[in-house]
């Protein structure tokens, strides 16, 4: 077998693992069509430690710690742990943020988006219509020469702190301590067992570590280079869950009354354009960067970090969707959004700004 095979084949693998347990999570206690999503799942954490006050949606996921740690361990056992950091971390949390509003309109990362399909929600294609045209519009500014810097290695001590930060998140709720907070109704009481999650998460870290998988950087790719590598393995996870719960009967076709959606195209496209936009420039979606926080990159926890706080600001300001629709304060968030996406963009973008010689930048600019 060739080694570019080899790799397709994990990625494949890895993706129809995420998808099953996608499907089967759901049967085993977590939402309808949410057995895994990295937004929902980092706001519920957010919740849980008291960032906003949203009482349906707290709860400490243990998918997400386990995945982390999984990345984490994985990256240890094939000496890929690198600790690289200081490439503008602090406009990387920016941008985390605005991808996590983008996310909460849309109610769904681009993982959700493919199992909301899969479970026959319909507005799942609006959202990932605005994805796709949101990573184009990142690749524009890419192939206008659009870097945020180049990360350095840093001493490896500053990356072990995320790991660990979330091995304390697993002990807290492993100990069921009362400094976190657990929703008693609606998506945030709705899970599956601790273990089966924990170890459902670990298992995906481990895979989505050896075979970088990535929606947005399968879509980057595909748009840049024509190369499908990447989104072989979200065809498997699509394929994966759709074949799972046409089985455990899940599939419920059309637009309305899907569970945690709404049916407002307009926002869905907008709101998942606003995450694919930035998270392009981010170098990668939410799950890419909660597994390049677990190899050591701690501009990617700095990522983390802005998509914890745009879920607590979404909530404690009432821009978050829900199955009602899209608040008007949600609709201005993603248009303000996607004009500070632009501006980053823009401003990091060297081609552009070459043919701006005010700017102090460029072969007309006068050197110091």
């Amino acid at each position: 077998m060739s080694f570019t095979k080899g790799k397709r084949l994990l990625v494949v693998f890895a993706g129809g693992i995420f998808g099953l347990f996608g499907a089967a999570l759901v049967k085993l206690g977590n939402p309808p069509n949410m057995g895994v999503c990295i937004a929902c799942f980092l706001r519920d954490i957010a919740g849980a430690l008291g960032l906003h006050r949203a009482a349906p949606v707290q709860y400490m996921r243990p998918e997400i710690l386990g995945l982390v740690l999984g990345a984490f361990g994985a990256a240890l056992a094939t000496k890929e742990f690198r600790v690289v950091g200081g490439a503008n971390a602090f406009t990387r949390f920016i941008l985390g943020i605005l991808a996590m509003i983008g996310m909460l309109i849309f109610l769904g990362c681009p993982v959700r988006a493919l199992l909301r399909l899969a479970g026959g929600d319909l507005n799942a294609l609006l959202g990932l219509a605005g994805l796709v045209a949101g990573v184009a519009m990142g690749v524009w500014f890419l192939n206008k020469g659009f870097t945020l810097g180049r990360a350095m290695p840093q001493k490896k001590v500053n990356g072990y702190l995320f790991p660990a930060l979330i091995t304390i998140f697993l002990l807290l709720l492993v100990l069921q301590t009362p400094f976190l907070f657990f929703s008693k109704e609606g998506p945030g009481a709705q899970h599956a067992p601790v273990l089966i999650s924990l170890g459902a998460g670990v298992l995906v870290g481990v895979l989505a570590q050896r075979s970088r998988l990535c929606m947005v950087g399968g879509i980057r790719d595909f748009i840049l280079f024509r190369d499908a590598h990447l989104l072989y393995g979200f065809f498997a996870l699509l394929g994966a869950a759709l074949a799972a719960n046409l089985i455990l009967g899940s599939f419920k076709p059309g637009f309305a009354g899907q569970p945690v959606a709404h049916t407002d195209g307009l926002w869905n496209f907008l709101g998942m354009a606003l995450a694919g936009w930035s998270v392009t420039l981010l170098g990668g979606c939410p799950l890419r960067q909660l597994v390049a926080a677990g190899e050591g990159n701690t501009d990617c926890a700095a990522t983390v970090l802005g998509l914890l706080v745009g879920a607590a600001l979404a909530h404690n300001l009432g821009l978050a969707a829900s199955p009602k629709g899209v608040p008007a304060a949600g609709q201005a968030a993603v248009l303000v959004g996607l004009l500070a996406t632009f501006f980053i963009a823009y401003f990091n973008s060297h081609a552009l700004l070459a043919k701006s010689p005010q700017q102090g930048v460029g072969p007309d600019a006068k050197g110091s």
